[in-house]
């Protein structure tokens, strides 16, 4: 089945130019379906690059997924056309009397900035006790999950000696979680942060499990023990040239950043990178929508406390 977005949006030619079979609105209504209503916080500066990665992995399903865009409205976008948000996105007040079967808050650049000190943490938070009763499922990325472990459960960040940057080996620690359907015992993901938290601090948490983790990189997946919460470290929706693209802007800031690790081949910038984790990814997201979304959730959502 495919991934329903608007006709417009500007991923919506470039998944289709990768034979991702993307639905018309028209064509949806007349289906005799209902779709799995997925909200999807966008907070990364590079909105439709962001767009693009996640509908890329949510696509690949044979569920019918609708997608919305959702911004915050105490913070206006520096880096994207003000009518691409307009056509595009939504704002809280106009969901908030609406129900979710799953939802995805991006990562931000803000690593080391205070929770509290971020302009839109307020609405955030809003955002996050809102997902506790009107969404079924809510999957947490990069600073996002930093954000989410804190606000739910009180876990505090900390910052990193140095910028993380690489593709890094990551170990399954509980096999038998169907989120990791298919993967196998190691995989792969590029990190790209300079903050994490503690993995005593995540075990230390009874309503927490650690699923998987990195030796180098440190905690990458963790659950809530209900499945109500996922909280992603890492990147798996990344493109192949994502973290090239960093170290280029990086470079040019004049930041002197290290070569992103077991990334280039060679440790060389000028040779293109080899993907070693789009596998792990479309697994991943394909197995928390039909494992964690589809398979539990409510067929009618509204007024259904979730």
């Amino acid at each position: 089945m495919p991934i329903k977005i608007p006709d417009s949006l500007p991923a919506t030619a470039v998944l289709e130019s990768e034979n991702i079979f993307v639905m018309t609105e028209f064509r949806a209504m007349h289906q005799d379906i209902r779709p799995l209503n997925v909200l999807i916080l966008n907070l990364m500066p590079t909105k439709i690059v962001t767009e693009t990665q996640l509908l890329r992995k949510l696509s690949n399903t044979p569920l019918q997924v609708k997608v919305e865009f959702l911004q915050t409205a105490s913070y206006t976008p520096q880096h994207v056309d003000s009518n691409h948000m307009e056509t595009f996105y939504t704002t809280f007040d106009q969901v908030k009397d609406r129900w979710f079967d799953g939802m995805i808050i991006t990562g931000a650049p803000l690593d080391n900035v205070a929770y509290e000190d971020v302009d839109y943490w307020e609405e955030l938070c809003t955002i996050m006790e809102w997902s506790k009763e009107h969404v079924h499922c809510t999957m947490h990325v990069c600073w996002g999950a930093y954000a989410g472990l804190y606000y739910h459960y009180g876990i505090q960040k900390c910052d990193l000696d140095k910028k993380l940057s690489g593709v890094y080996e990551n170990q399954v620690k509980k096999a038998s979680s169907p989120l990791f359907r298919g993967f196998d015992d190691v995989f792969f993901a590029p990190h790209s942060r300079a903050m994490g938290v503690s993995e005593e601090d995540v075990l230390a948490v009874p309503q927490l499990e650690l699923i998987a983790s990195s030796e180098e990189a440190g905690v990458t997946i963790v659950k809530s023990r209900d499945s109500s919460h996922f909280f992603v470290t890492c990147h798996l929706e990344y493109d192949r040239n994502t973290l090239a693209l960093e170290y280029e802007r990086d470079v040019q800031r004049g930041l002197n950043p290290e070569v992103p690790v077991n990334y280039f081949p060679d440790d060389d910038p000028s040779k293109t990178p080899v993907v070693n984790w789009r596998s792990a990814g479309q697994l991943m997201f394909s197995n928390w929508l039909n494992y964690y979304v589809y398979q539990t959730t409510p067929y009618d959502l509204k007024g259904t406390v979730l």
